[in-house]
């Protein structure tokens, strides 16, 4: 189990990237957390297991229609497993 720390730059706030990545997310069985910066990114964390996660990682470099990603970067940190689900938060 691993525990990334996203920041996805780009044209990624007002083309629901948060609500696809949540749905991503439940997907591939993660938890964790969506949310948009003041700076104009999106930045998340995401628990679960390794392929897992790494496929979600995979999916932010494109995103959904009508989002540009221009980098994500990844931090790995130690895994917690502090969180019930995958949450937006505003």
């Amino acid at each position: 189990m691993i525990r990334v720390h996203l920041k996805i730059h780009g044209r990624v706030q007002g083309v629901f990237f948060r609500a696809h990545m949540q749905e991503k997310a439940q997907e591939f069985g993660l938890t964790g957390w969506v949310a948009n910066n003041a700076d104009g990114i999106v930045v998340a964390v995401v628990e679960g297991s390794e392929n897992n996660v790494n496929a979600l990682v995979d999916w932010c470099h494109s995103g959904p229609t009508g989002s540009r990603v221009e980098k994500v970067e990844v931090e790995k940190l130690q895994y917690q497993g502090e969180f019930e689900g995958f949450e937006i938060r505003y």
